[in-house]
C-alpha cells in the first residue's frame, strides 16, 4: 500500500493536522508526518516532494495558514496528488489561506478542502489511494455505511421526540 504524507508548515498546526493523522490511522493507511516550510526550508520541501513517489508515497496532504504556500510548493515539485488544508489564523482568519491554496496556476493543481478541514483531507487521500487498493476501498464503503446508519439512528430518535410533543 502506498503511504500518505502529512506536512505542516509549523508544529503549531499539529492540533488541526492531527485529525488527518488520526483518520489515516483509523483507515489503516500508513503515513509520515513532517514540519516543512515553503519559505524557511524551501530546498528540503522541494527535495521531499521530488522524492515522494520513489519513497512510497501516493498522496501528500499539506496544512498551512496565511500565505499557505506549502501545498503549492509541494505540487510544483511532484505529480502526485497534493491536498491542501488551509488553516485558520492571520488577519483574515483562514480566508487568505483558503484563497491561496485554491488559486493555483494551470498544470500545478492542489485539491483544497475547507478551512481546518484536515479530516476531509484524509478521507480524500484515502479515496485517491483506494483507486489501486481494493481492501481500502472496501473499508471506505464500510465507513460510509456506518455514517449513514448513524444518521438514520439520529432520525429515529428525532421522530420519537416529535411524537412525544
Amino acid at each position: 500500500m502506498k503511504k500518505a504524507a502529512v506536512i505542516m508548515g509549523s508544529d503549531s498546526d499539529f492540533p488541526v493536522m492531527s485529525k488527518a493523522m488520526k483518520t489515516l490511522k483509523d483507515l489503516g493507511i500508513p503515513f509520515e508526518a513532517h514540519v516543512m516550510s515553503a519559505h524557511r526550508t524551501p530546498e528540503e520541501t522541494a527535495k521531499f516532494a521530488k522524492n515522494a513517489e520513489e519513497n512510497g508515497f501516493g498522496v501528500l496532504i499539506a496544512g498551512a495558514g496565511m500565505s499557505a504556500a506549502l501545498a503549492g510548493s509541494l505540487a510544483a515539485n511532484t505529480t502526485l496528488p497534493v491536498i491542501g488544508v488551509p488553516l485558520r489564523g492571520g488577519a483574515m482568519d483562514g480566508l487568505d489561506a483558503l484563497l491561496s491554496t485554491s488559486m493555483m496556476p494551470s498544470g500545478i493543481p492542489v485539491a483544497c478542502v475547507a478551512i481546518d478541514g484536515a479530516k476531509n483531507a484524509a478521507y480524500l487521500a484515502a479515496e485517491i489511494l483506494a483507486l489501486s487498493d481494493p481492501a481500502l476501498a472496501h473499508r471506505l464503503k464500510e465507513e460510509r455505511a456506518s455514517m449513514g446508519a448513524s444518521v438514520e439512528q439520529k432520525d429515529r430518535a428525532l421522530q420519537e421526540k416529535v411524537r412525544e410533543l
